[in-house]
């Protein structure tokens, strides 16, 4: 999972979108879409207009949560892949880098085999950018709180 102090800068976010984006196109999806662990939307790409992306993201994650169990109780670490097939629509779910959940939306015009394809593409994109994220330290600028505060200045604020 992100960590609650994870701070994702603009051309972070861009680096996303942009995978997110290229695998709609790729893998001829409906709806792209990445979820932290926690159900919190993080990037999301094609027909998203229609869907309430906020109800999807929890519900994704509480799925990856139930599924984590069962996968516990057969002594597994977790299940990184998931796929559920409809009569219209098809979802694909993948674990990225263990801490970002990406889903794929789609229906005939693609297959199971081109999604896995390149979800696994971008799913290595992915993990770079979040391997990245959780090696950056935090500065100020990432708005940290109390982030510029020193010692000295805590030590004065408390020495009347």
């Amino acid at each position: 999972m992100l960590s609650p102090t994870t701070v994702i800068r603009e051309e972070d976010f861009r680096r996303i979108q942009a995978a997110v984006d290229k695998l709609v196109r790729s893998a001829y999806a409906k709806v792209v879409f990445l979820v932290d662990k926690a159900g919190q939307l993080i990037a999301a790409g094609g027909d998203v207009d229609h869907l309430d992306t906020t109800s999807l993201a929890s519900l994704t994650a509480g799925n990856i949560a139930a599924t984590g169990g069962i996968a516990k109780l057969l002594r597994e670490n977790e299940f990184t892949t998931q796929f559920h097939e409809g009569k219209n629509a098809h979802i694909h779910i993948q674990v990225v880098y263990n801490r970002v959940i990406l889903v794929v939306i789609f229906d005939a015009k693609s297959s199971l085999g081109l999604v896995r394809l390149r979800v696994r593409k971008t799913s290595e994109e992915l993990g770079q950018v979040f391997e990245q994220l959780s090696q950056r330290p935090l500065s100020p600028r990432d708005g940290a709180p109390f982030g510029e505060l020193t010692d000295e200045d805590i030590d004065n604020l408390f020495n009347d």
